[in-house]
């Protein structure tokens, strides 16, 4: 694999246990030089992997994929560097929060037959794909509303890196604050429990709560409300929580299904009057990397409702550009079915 970008703290999760995983990285594109350096330092990694243009990275390396490590606006330069390449690309969540950016790298995809797609944290939580295996099984019944919470007390207060911190609150590169960064999450997700449908209309309210100046241009607080023709999804994403949390309430025709944690899912019946826990299995591919290298090598598909598929991509960016869009105008904002 080749890295694009090291300005996505979470590159920090390849690097750190790189021994372990179904990759090796063969090149790195990083312009930024003290971040290039603090990278090599921290990690151990040969500085003749660092290269300051993609392009030339790229064909000097010649990868089987790019991993893309960079701020969302950043997506489409690496697609567009690598999809004429032959070479599939997975990018750090979400692919787009703009429907005409998403839409530019599908086409580009689907033109040169890459696989381009989007490393969600929760995708690898073997509570989500329980709480899936629930909902098909009809252990709770036809899904009426699904409450997810995504947030943390702010990426400053957690200590990202600064260069991250610069691009998370920046609109351009970002879209926007916590409505991007933690409602793509609930967007993900329901996108999936609700069959890769789109919702009929978003409903999205955000806040600027914290003084901290360096949030001025965006949003800390959020909430977005999806509608289905039977279902309505509640998506609450925060930079101002006490603690991380991501976890999820739905509501079905005949019980409750809870996901607490990512390793836990509870069922509460009609007439039941206690939570218990269903079955909890470790998912095939416990992180993105060895799922791209299964993908790469062909040893599985990507169907379209899988979270991490380009159709589940482009659909969340319809949400966060209707989001955003309402929390503008402040108004219901309607989707082309």
């Amino acid at each position: 694999m080749a890295v694009a970008r090291l300005t996505h703290g979470h590159v920090a999760g390849l690097f750190g246990d790189l021994a372990q995983n179904a990759v090796q990285v063969v090149g790195i594109y990083e312009p930024d030089r003290a971040v290039s350096a603090r990278y090599v330092r921290e990690f151990g990694i040969d500085p003749a992997l660092v290269h300051d243009r993609l392009a030339p990275m790229l064909d000097g390396t010649k990868p089987d994929a790019v991993l893309a490590f960079g701020s969302v606006a950043e997506h489409r330069a690496v697609v567009e560097a690598a999809a004429p390449r032959k070479l599939h690309v997975m990018v750090e969540k979400p692919l787009a929060f703009d429907v005409a950016e998403a839409e530019a790298m599908a086409a580009l995809a689907r033109r040169h037959r890459i696989h381009l797609l989007t490393n969600y944290e929760t995708s690898w939580y073997p509570s989500r794909s329980a709480l899936h295996t629930a909902i098909t099984s009809g252990v709770a019944g036809a899904i009426r509303k699904v409450v997810f919470r995504d947030g943390h007390y702010g990426p400053k207060e957690i200590g990202v890196q600064p260069e991250f911190l610069s691009w998370l609150v920046d609109p351009a590169a970002n879209g926007g604050g916590a409505i991007v960064d933690f409602g793509c999450y609930g967007a993900n997700l329901t996108t999936w429990l609700m069959g890769g449908r789109p919702p009929i209309s978003v409903t999205a309210v955000t806040q600027k709560l914290k003084s901290d100046p360096v949030y001025a241009r965006v949003d800390d607080e959020a909430t977005i409300v999806l509608t289905y023709p039977t279902a309505t999804a509640v998506i609450e994403a925060s930079w101002n929580w006490p603690d991380h949390r991501k976890d999820i309430q739905l509501f079905g025709e005949k019980g409750l299904l809870i996901t607490p944690d990512s390793q836990t899912v509870m069922v509460r019946r009609r007439g039941e009057t206690r939570d218990r826990p269903l079955p909890v299995r470790e998912p095939s591919y416990k992180d993105p990397f060895s799922f791209l290298a299964a993908v790469v090598r062909g040893e599985m598909m990507v169907p379209d409702l899988d979270p991490s598929s380009l159709a589940n991509a482009v659909i969340v960016a319809r949400i966060l550009e209707a989001a955003r869009r309402s929390a503008a105008i402040g108004q219901t904002v309607k989707l082309a079915s």
